[in-house]
């Protein structure tokens, strides 16, 4: 397959055969939300997670970054841990964990066992095959010394400190690694598992530029190809469900960009 294949397409089967036919070092970003634990009802498929994080592997070009978006369920007192066993694959295969991020549920209805805090996060992993090459980290953060100059020192292992040039504080600083978002209505979207299109929209900005190449292997209700086309990005997905392929398709030629 060659770019023109794959440009802006919804591929309708499992991601592994669409990732079966893809070169290697094709891909430049994946963000997206597997389905996992049976939390929601995925309209009864299963997914080899092995193989799909080995083929990932195989087709991100070097420097291109996949960001997965995962929880846990808990049965019998116990999380499952699935998220932490799908990060050490993806370590296992070659990926850097570059960064461990959180959305946090800032609108969570889900008030949980009586024995255990509200659950109100999920994991964001950000996984790069090497160093990323694209890095465009968001500042909207607004800093408390804007504006004014100040000195900085340099902690080293042994204790010591040395100083560094003293600079500016900008207006905005970086965010930090939790993400404050509420929860999209998948009532609203046809599709029980959805995340907010800002969150797809702030990492496609985050990890790729203009132009690159975006892949969802599970498409869904394709707020990952809405996110990619508003930003001028290409994309493509897989969605083994005809139902949700719809939506998807629907829902990004109908999108305002």
């Amino acid at each position: 397959m060659k770019l023109g294949d794959v440009k802006n397409t919804m591929f309708e089967e499992n991601c592994l055969e669409t990732l079966a036919r893809l070169p290697k070092d094709f891909i430049d970003l994946v963000v997206t939300s597997p389905p996992y634990d049976d939390l929601k009802n995925y309209n009864g498929y299963s997914f080899d997670f092995e193989n799909i994080i080995a083929e990932l592997f195989r087709v991100m070009k070097p420097g291109g970054v996949v960001v997965w978006i995962v929880g846990d369920a808990t049965s019998k007192g116990t999380e499952s841990g699935t998220s932490f066993k799908q990060a050490l694959q993806f370590k296992e295969v070659g990926f850097n964990l570059h960064d461990t991020m959180i959305w946090h549920k800032s609108n969570v209805f889900n008030f949980g066992s009586n024995a255990c805090y509200r659950q109100s996060f999920e994991y964001m992993f950000v996984f790069s095959k090497g160093k990323p090459k694209a890095i465009n980290l968001i500042k909207d953060v607004p800093a408390v010394l804007a504006g004014q100059a100040v000195k900085g020192a340099r902690k080293h292992a042994d204790g010591s400190r040395d100083q560094v040039p003293g600079f500016t504080v900008a207006d905005y600083k970086k965010r930090d690694n939790v993400w404050n978002m509420p929860t999209t209505s998948g009532q609203s979207l046809g599709h029980p598992a959805t995340f907010p299109l800002q969150l797809a929209m702030d990492h496609i900005q985050s990890w790729s530029d203009k132009g690159d190449l975006v892949y969802d292997p599970f498409m869904g209700s394709g707020t990952t190809g809405v996110a990619a086309k508003n930003l001028g990005r290409v994309w493509f997905g897989s969605e083994i469900s005809h139902e949700y392929a719809e939506i998807a398709r629907n829902r990004i030629s109908c999108s305002d960009k």
